[in-house]
Parts: C-alpha cells; sequence; structure tokens
C-alpha cells in the first residue's frame, strides 16, 4: 500500500493561487458546492504529490516547470492507489482546468499539463426504466410503510422525479411556499442553473395526497418533504425504500431514484421529444449529455431488432 501524500509540503503560494482559482470557479463560472469539494481535494492532491516528488515544497515557479515525465509519474502514482480511469480522468480535468487558470495568470506555459491524454473509459450510459416497470415500482413503493403519509410522501417524491424529471436533491430542495405546486416550476439545478419545469397533473396530486395526510404540517419556509420525526426528507430515506421495491420486482441495482429522472427523458424522447428542449428541462448545461439518450434509444432498438432478426 502506498504512503498518503504529506499535503503540508504544499507551499503557502500554491494553496493561496488554488483558493483563488476556487473562488473564481464559484463566483464567474457558478461551480457548485460538490464540484468545488471535489476541485479541491483533486488539485491539492496532485500538488502534494509534485511537492513530495521533487523533494519538497515548492513555489509557483516550480509548478511552471513540471514535465511530462513528472506527469506520466503522477499519473502511474494515482493509478496504483486503485484509482479506476474515469476517477482518473476526472481528476487530470480538474488539474488541466487549474493549470490553465494558473499559466494565464503566471504567464507560463503549461503544455506538458494540458497535453496529457486522458485515460480512455467506456462511458457509462443512463440506464432508464419502461415505463409499465417505473408504474410498478411506484405502485409498489407505496405499499412499503406502514403510515400512510410516508407512503404518501414516497410516491410524491418518485412521480416528481419520473414525470418533471427532477434530480432527488431538487425534489427534497422544494419548500413549503412551493405548495400548491403551480402549473410550473422554476428549479435551481447544478451551478446555480435555472430552469422552467412543467408539473404534470399527477404530480401535483401526488403532492397534494402527501400534504393532506402528513401530520408535521407545511411552513412556507420550512422542507416541502418531511422525514418521519417533522426534519428534512433525506435523500437516503428514498433510496432506502426504493431498494426494497426493486428488490420486490426483481428489478436490476441500477433501479435507483436517479433512474426515474433517466426515465422521464427517455420516455420523452420516444414520445417525439426534441433534444433541445429535454435538454432545459433536465438542466443539462451541455446538449452532449442529453444526447446520451439517444445513445440508449439506439440500442434499445437494436436489441429489438436482433430478437426479431437473429442470426442464421
Amino acid at each position: 500500500m502506498s504512503t498518503p501524500l504529506d499535503t503540508l509540503a504544499i507551499s503557502p503560494a500554491a494553496r493561496d493561487a488554488l483558493q483563488t482559482w476556487l473562488e473564481h470557479q464559484r463566483a464567474l463560472k457558478g461551480a457548485a458546492d460538490n464540484t468545488l469539494t471535489a476541485y479541491r481535494g483533486d488539485v491539492t492532491e496532485f500538488l502534494a504529490f509534485m511537492s513530495v516528488h521533487h523533494g519538497g515544497t515548492e513555489g509557483l515557479g516550480a509548478l511552471a516547470k513540471i514535465t511530462v515525465g513528472d506527469m506520466r509519474s503522477w499519473m502511474a502514482r494515482t493509478r496504483s492507489e486503485d484509482v479506476g480511469p474515469r476517477s482518473l480522468a476526472r481528476k487530470l480535468s480538474a488539474v488541466k482546468a487549474f493549470y490553465r487558470w494558473l499559466a494565464e495568470r503566471e504567464g507560463f506555459e503549461p503544455t506538458a499539463v494540458l497535453s496529457t491524454r486522458s485515460p480512455k473509459f467506456t462511458k457509462k450510459l443512463p440506464r432508464p426504466l419502461a415505463i409499465d416497470a417505473a408504474k410498478e415500482l411506484i405502485t409498489c413503493v407505496e405499499t412499503q410503510s406502514r403510515e400512510p403519509w410516508v407512503a404518501a410522501r414516497d410516491v410524491a417524491v418518485l412521480t416528481l422525479l419520473w414525470g418533471c424529471g427532477l434530480r432527488i436533491s431538487e425534489a427534497l430542495g422544494l419548500m413549503g411556499a412551493d405548495a400548491p405546486l403551480p402549473d410550473v416550476l422554476r428549479i435551481v439545478g447544478k451551478g446555480g442553473k435555472e430552469r422552467v419545469v412543467p408539473v404534470l397533473p399527477a404530480a401535483r396530486d401526488a403532492v397534494e395526497a402527501y400534504l393532506r395526510a402528513c401530520p408535521h404540517g407545511t411552513e412556507a419556509k420550512g422542507p416541502l418533504f418531511r422525514g418521519v420525526r417533522g426534519g428534512a426528507l433525506s435523500a437516503g430515506a428514498i433510496q432506502k425504500v426504493m431498494a426494497s421495491a426493486r428488490m420486490q420486482l426483481g428489478l436490476p441495482a441500477s433501479a435507483t431514484p436517479h433512474a426515474m429522472r433517466h426515465s422521464f427523458a427517455t420516455h420523452l424522447l420516444d414520445a417525439g421529444g426534441d433534444l433541445r428542449a429535454i435538454q432545459e428541462l433536465l438542466g443539462h448545461a451541455s446538449l452532449s449529455t442529453t444526447q446520451a439518450y439517444t445513445a440508449v434509444d439506439t440500442l434499445r432498438l437494436m436489441e429489438v431488432y436482433n430478437r426479431a432478426h437473429p442470426r442464421a
């Protein structure tokens, strides 16, 4: 097992530069807190490695002299810690973003860092549920709790994920002031990106049924969805009830709350929805992210074709 890197070896100048860059990412690019935390960890590990690799604390001048060999050593060290290709690619992306900014600020050439190739990995496609499976899952979830109001709550959350394409954090972030749900919701998603999402009657009805049954009442500034003790509902509670339901139905482990959001996109696409419109509804910053659903659709069509026309 490798020895943990000494993050104390990072120079004050490098720490200050990293902090300034993170503040820049938050202020000018609207990076989310989770993204900034990941950036901080990835770049800190990189800077610590380079300090130890070169034999001690170094200032910004040394960072400008990093070589292709140094980059190879860092990637080899990272791989030795059982970091997979996808995670290593994410770390390298964070380092490159930091270096691109630092090079422009300090006036040096960052070619050795920016030319480093990202490891290849197979991109995971979304795993949506069939319409019937999504319906069965919601019906099954309704039977998981002995408390009728809890069952109504869980149904309301999953209906919002499937019917409106919300992330679970977005659904659980709704406040009492959002009820009764309007015809459209203004959702603030990743990176502070705001989008308008139509609310289907089924989703509105499910939320109304939950509110009528909920014993904790509704406060404008309080969470819309409550836990058993009255506090804010956690994502873990929804994940747990869905895991139980999928086991009963024999669904794969990919049938998670997030799969309901994937299903929303895929079912819209199946119905002839425009890819750009679906991108807006999902709050994807890049159309390429939404285009993954066309790959899912094509894959499913090929499976149907192969079953209908088996090879001799």
